[in-house]
């Protein structure tokens, strides 16, 4: 007798325990925990320390710049080139770019994908109801229906309860996988985003700089058609052998034949322009650029380098696909564990629908489970080994994408220091050489000098109104580059601030 009540007693601790041992087991997730990589211990962008402030040329762009170390950057950092033309286009692209609609519902798949592994930590119940007709065998099998007929009516509605406690944490683990997913693919489209806008305003500026290299070689075959013009009087006078002529002749035709190349690439500038607004190259923008019309950023934020792997959408969306990676080495643990079910099903039999509710006619069945794989061919243990190894594999490229941000940002400010001093020195140059052709000019009137010496001095003023072109640009296409390389401010727009860089001020 003390057995029995040992034995009751035991069976009631248990009933009683086994549920409490399943939560606290649910308590622990199988696997690491994932911890982010702290940032690169490195307390500058490059070798050699950088002048604080640019060099400034009397030109348009020509504005000296200086970095400033607590500037943060705006969300609409395009802004401050005061265009409105520029403001107008990257508003009609942020609205119809196909590339940045396609980021967006990329994200929107992400976020119902984690919604759906949600649904599993809870119970799943279905209900159904099956009529049919059946036929027994009236030789030695009897028919169970209760009037002892051989064809029968018989109607079953049953509900399904089945469970899947997590016990050792597979499933919060798969969720916290996919919501690594869903947040590495938020930050790709903030990748988008930000590349989109980059690419409007280099779009633009290379535009302007198009139009302005035009500008410039029509303006040259202006002069050397005066020039020409000069010529066939002095021939006409005696003055000149006709060589001159024939000289003057060619050299103009040589520089019309730079036009066409020019406004080819303008024309496919404008397509693009058009492509990344969304449209079609038949449906052209409106706005056109003009470096004139540019006004050049005189501070410009320098993010500090330990802030730099929070601020890029390119690192942080890797660093995501790291998190990710590593919870899918807990869900190849725990698939390595032991499986607990918990399923009940209940319902009514009846041989008439009227009666499918009837007393008596109800049954219902409670069962537990629990599994635990012993082999499988060794295939959830390489499953485990190819998880952790493309953990490693994501940990490589979260590397290779913090150098690749580094080298970025350190490229892009050694280019700002360079375009300061090439856009000061072309400057210098062109006005140089525009001197020395006016002088060649009235040399040449008077006789004091030959062909040859003024077509050098054209084709060097040429040169040189080119070459300052090419340096305003540069100078604006950089100061943008900057801008994106330190990851253009996405944290201040208020839809994100959950995931904003730590200590950064949201509006």
């Amino acid at each position: 007798m003390n057995n029995i009540v040992a034995i009751s007693l035991r069976r009631h601790w248990f009933k009683a325990s086994l549920p409490a041992a399943l939560l606290a087991l649910a308590g622990c997730a199988a696997g690491p925990d994932f911890s982010r990589p702290a940032a690169p211990p490195v307390t500058s962008y490059t070798a050699e320390p950088l002048a604080t402030q640019t060099a400034s040329a009397p030109v348009a762009g020509g504005e000296a710049q200086r970095f400033v170390a607590t500037a943060d950057i705006p969300r609409q950092w395009w802004t401050l080139f005061h265009s409105p033309a520029l403001n107008s286009l990257i508003e009609q692209a942020l609205k119809n770019n196909p590339n940045l609609q396609q980021a967006e519902a990329a994200l929107r798949v992400a976020q119902e994908n984690v919604a759906a592994q949600v649904g599993a930590y809870y119970p799943s119940v279905s209900a159904n109801f099956t009529p049919s007709r059946q036929k027994q065998a009236l030789g030695t099998v009897s028919s169970n229906a209760a009037s002892g007929a051989a064809l029968y009516n018989l109607h079953t509605a049953q509900l399904n309860i089945s469970y899947v406690p997590d016990v050792f944490g597979g499933n919060r683990r798969q969720v916290e996988s996919l919501q690594a997913q869903a947040d590495s693919q938020r930050f790709q489209l903030e990748a988008a985003y930000l590349t989109l806008t980059s690419n409007v305003v280099a779009a633009a500026v290379q535009e302007a700089s198009l139009r302005a290299q035009i500008a410039a070689t029509e303006a040259m075959v202006k002069i050397e058609q005066e020039q020409l013009d000069l010529f066939r009087r002095q021939l006409a006078l005696g003055a000149v052998p006709e060589a001159n002529v024939v000289a003057q002749v060619a050299t103009l035709a040589q520089t019309k034949a730079l036009l066409p190349p020019l406004q080819k690439q303008l024309a496919q500038q404008r397509d693009l322009l058009a492509a990344l607004a969304g449209r079609y190259p038949s449906d052209a923008a409106p706005e056109q650029f003009e470096l004139a019309a540019l006004q050049l950023p005189q501070e410009l934020p320098l993010t500090l380098p330990s802030k730099l792997i929070e601020q890029r959408p390119d690192v942080r969306s890797a660093e995501e696909q790291l998190h990710a990676a590593s919870a899918q080495i807990g869900v190849a643990k725990a698939n390595m564990l032991p499986q607990f079910s918990l399923s009940a099903d209940g319902g009514s039999m009846a041989s008439v629908v009227s009666q499918l509710f009837k007393s008596g006619n109800g049954f219902w069945t409670v069962a537990g489970g629990i599994t635990q794989p012993l082999f499988q061919g060794g295939t959830l243990l390489h499953k485990k080994r190819a998880a952790e190894a493309a953990y490693d594999e994501a940990a490589a490229q979260y590397r290779s994408t913090v150098l690749a941000a580094f080298q970025n940002v350190a490229d892009t400010l050694q280019a700002l220091q360079s375009d300061a001093d090439a856009l000061q020195a072309a400057a210098v140059a062109e006005r140089a050489t525009a001197d020395s052709l006016a002088i060649a000019k009235r040399q040449v009137e008077l006789g004091d000098i030959g062909y040859v010496a003024l077509l050098a001095s054209e084709q060097a003023y040429q040169q040189a109104r080119t070459n300052l072109v090419q340096a305003q640009a540069n100078r604006y296409a950089d100061t943008a580059a900057l801008f994106q390389a330190l990851g253009g401010g996405w944290w201040n727009r208020t839809e994100l601030a959950v995931a904003a860089p730590s200590g950064d001020k949201q509006p």
